[in-house]
């Protein structure tokens, strides 16, 4: 799947976004705030069982998680700050909202797995480059060795727990516990992915 792959793609969801919030003169760290706000109302809401509204509040928080890093480029407003605060917004949301969905929903073991999973996933890349490096940096997107690799990030996560939590919401046959337990499945195998694809191509670099 690997939307994150398909970046410059979807710019036409988040990209008018990032334009009015540059023109109502957001400052990028204050639309990362936001986002982290937005999610972490996400999860309050799960937590009240309010599912609709919490899938909402989840989608708003991803569309302004997108749309900091547009204001930053187009107000020339690009820091390392920036980067570093998107990463932590961004963990921050994704612990609170699959710890609480797998929670409530699916039970501590299916928590602790899914959040887990997920946050290895997104760890591995400064890992990746911190131990190996990076190609290139371009005003402020990292283009390293794990670009493309995987096929089960941050948006598919968010996409599943929306879509399951409109399932749950109408009574379908299957709902968050089994989105939440999908999140956990795909996660764990697209590290796997990634993993492997780090030995194959390093796994012999002997310093």
């Amino acid at each position: 799947m690997n939307l994150t792959k398909r970046r410059d793609s979807l710019k036409k969801v988040y990209a008018p976004v990032g334009m009015v919030l540059y023109r109502l003169h957001f400052p990028p760290n204050l639309v990362t705030l936001l986002s982290l706000l937005l999610g972490m109302a996400s999860a309050y809401a799960f937590y009240h069982g309010k599912l609709l509204t919490g899938a909402g509040f989840l989608f708003l928080s991803g569309i302004f998680d997108l749309a900091d890093g547009t204001v930053a480029r187009l107000s020339d407003r690009t820091s390392k700050f920036g980067a570093v605060f998107d990463w932590v917004a961004d963990k921050w949301v994704d612990g609170f909202v699959l710890g609480t969905v797998g929670y409530f929903y699916a039970g501590p073991f299916t928590a602790i797995t899914a959040v887990t999973a997920s946050m290895v996933h997104s760890f591995i890349k400064p890992v990746v480059y911190s131990e190996i490096g990076y190609e290139a940096r371009i005003k402020g997107k990292i283009r390293d060795p794990l670009e493309g690799v995987g096929f089960f990030g941050r948006p598919e996560t968010h996409i599943t727990l929306i879509i399951f939590a409109v399932l749950e919401r109408i009574n379908a046959p299957v709902g968050l516990s089994a989105g939440i337990k999908i999140v956990a499945l795909l996660s764990m195998l697209s590290l796997l992915v990634r993993i492997l694809y780090l030995y194959k191509h390093f796994g012999r670099d002997y310093e």
